[in-house]
């Protein structure tokens, strides 16, 4: 089979399509850059507004001399870069089976995904200003039990932390664990929001509303101490970090070992936390 046939554009579309389907984290911050970064290399410069002045006016009175404008900036690179590389023995035969390709298209772009998500939950974290967590930075119990803080009460907090940095209240998020969901789907606040309608899952992960937050699930949430022991529950509005991806060299071509046809494909992405101050992170482990 000539391999012109394998149409490698067509897997290369699937693949991207899929994998913005399962971004969560992703999806959460803005995209203003990506463009140009696709367009005009790996690194783009970010330029930072600052502060203009407000001054009394007095009536018939004179103003100040115009201020100079001052600003800084900061670079959105492309730092990560990640591959697939399959083979497939009978290509033809996977060719007129849409659903067995679209079947590895989608395991390839979970897998991607998995990989930018868990990257991008540990750069936020890292870069958040504000934050709630128990008395001189220690991790919050996050239960019903004594002494414990509850979920729905935690995401109050952060919502009055992001209110208090002058962070807008449209189009908040936060993006919890499984056993945070679990905290929340215990608590009436959260369940009975809406109509059985509106409780419906919804895509990337979108499972309501709480305390004033787009509430998303994911099991990416940034840790330490390993799995199940203290998380980093990321809030926050997409303007506090912007995102670009680039899926770049999707190819077909045939192993010289084995009788069968490949493709191979390189994800580069990266992220810049522009505004750290329009984030904050509930550093918490699960209580009772």
């Amino acid at each position: 089979m000539a391999i012109e046939n394998f149409i490698p554009q067509i897997w290369s579309g699937r693949i991207l399509e899929n994998l913005n389907k399962q971004h969560v984290f992703a999806a959460r911050l803005n995209r203003d850059y990506e463009g140009e970064i696709k367009n005009f290399g790996d690194s783009v410069r970010i330029n930072s507004l600052g502060t203009i002045t407000i001054a009394d006016y007095t009536k018939n009175g004179t103003i100040n001399n115009p201020e100079t404008l001052q600003g800084s900036d900061m670079v959105l690179e492309i730092t990560q870069a990640k591959y697939f590389n399959f083979e497939i023995d009978d290509i033809d035969r996977w060719q007129q089976k849409p659903k067995l390709m679209d079947a590895a298209t989608r395991e390839a772009a979970y897998q991607m995904a998995d990989q930018v998500d868990t990257y991008l939950a540990d750069s936020l974290a890292a870069d958040s200003t504000n934050n709630v967590t128990g008395g001189g930075g220690a991790v919050l119990t996050i239960g019903t039990g004594a002494g414990e803080t509850n979920a729905y009460v935690s995401l109050v907090n952060a919502g009055v932390a992001l209110t208090e940095q002058n962070v807008p209240t449209q189009g908040r998020w936060a993006v919890v664990p499984p056993w945070f969901e679990g905290m929340l789907l215990k608590d009436d606040r959260f369940v009975s929001y809406g109509t059985v309608a509106n409780r419906d899952d919804l895509k990337n992960g979108n499972i309501g509303r709480a305390a004033g937050f787009d509430v998303y699930v994911s099991n990416n949430c940034s840790s330490l101490g390993g799995l199940g022991v203290n998380y980093y529950i990321q809030t926050g509005v997409d303007m506090a970090a912007t995102y670009a991806e680039q899926l770049n060299d999707t190819e077909a071509y045939r192993p010289e070992s084995s009788f069968s046809d490949a493709l191979k494909g390189l994800h580069l992405y990266g992220c810049k936390v522009t505004r750290p101050y329009a984030l904050c992170y509930i550093y918490g482990t699960e209580g009772t």
